[in-house]
């Protein structure tokens, strides 16, 4: 059993990274580095919004910006080009992966068999959790956007998945009276408490930039739960064990 898991996980992991890569490629990397250009005042005015070559583009699947503005101390991070594509499409694996096995451990530990139908339907649930849910407070960020600081946005954000997530298996899976009550509960309660802000300061990117790259996220976040879903289904069956024939006499 565990085998066949971590063998689905694998596959489904694999085939959503190879698809968001390439929709992060040509959708949302054009956006990053555009910020990135307000953000070290590279390139002022207009030309911060010139599309790169696709060779320069970086692959990434969610920006995670230290609070602290443009004027903020560097951090290391990979450089541009190949080695920044490489190691954005390797986190972007590993996330698949690990979001996979979770996907496949909660069908099972509910006691429902994976199946393309039922995982695209799990999958629905993680983004809703992981990625919806929080964004309503957090939505993704460029760089060079203020934010609060990333231990309280990160606690935030667990916060939040983790309601929610147990507020859907409440409604979806028990499915009572008291348990759809409390799961309601549990799927509101971390808006309610709010999600941590920074002062409102000026900024130098333009809103209609950061919320594109906030729509355009959240599509693609979609897109890759919902191939993880149906691909883990689909590889489940394919991983199954095969029946033993029989011994002829």
């Amino acid at each position: 059993m565990l085998i066949r898991l971590l063998s689905a996980a694998l596959a489904a992991g694999f085939l959503a990274a190879v698809l968001v890569t390439g929709l992060e490629l040509a959708l949302t990397s054009p956006l990053i580095v555009a910020a990135e250009r307000y953000e070290t005042h590279a390139a002022p005015g207009a030309a911060a919004f010139a599309i790169p070559r696709p060779e320069r583009l970086p692959i990434v699947l969610a920006h995670a910006h230290e609070g602290g503005g443009p004027h903020a101390a560097p951090e290391w991070q990979p450089a541009e080009g190949l080695p920044r594509m490489l190691f954005t499409g390797l986190a972007t694996l590993v996330g698949g992966i690990g979001y996979a096995l979770l996907l496949g451990a909660a069908m099972l530990a509910t006691g429902r068999e994976p199946t393309p139908e039922r995982g695209l339907a799990f999958a629905v649930a993680g983004f809703l959790a992981v990625a919806l849910a929080p964004a309503l407070g957090l939505p993704p960020e460029l760089p060079g956007s203020e934010a609060a600081p990333l231990a309280a946005r990160q606690a935030w954000w667990v916060m939040t998945a983790a309601a929610t997530a147990m507020g859907l298996y409440l409604i979806a899976i028990r499915r009572v009276p008291v348990t759809i009550l409390g799961g309601i509960v549990l799927i509101v309660a971390p808006h309610f408490a709010g999600a941590p802000e920074v002062a409102a300061t000026p900024s130098e990117l333009p809103a209609g930039l950061a919320a594109q790259f906030a729509a355009r996220s959240l599509a693609i976040a979609f897109v890759f739960w919902a191939v993880i879903g149906l691909a883990f289904g689909r590889a489940w069956r394919m991983f199954a064990p095969k029946p033993a024939v029989a011994a002829r006499g």
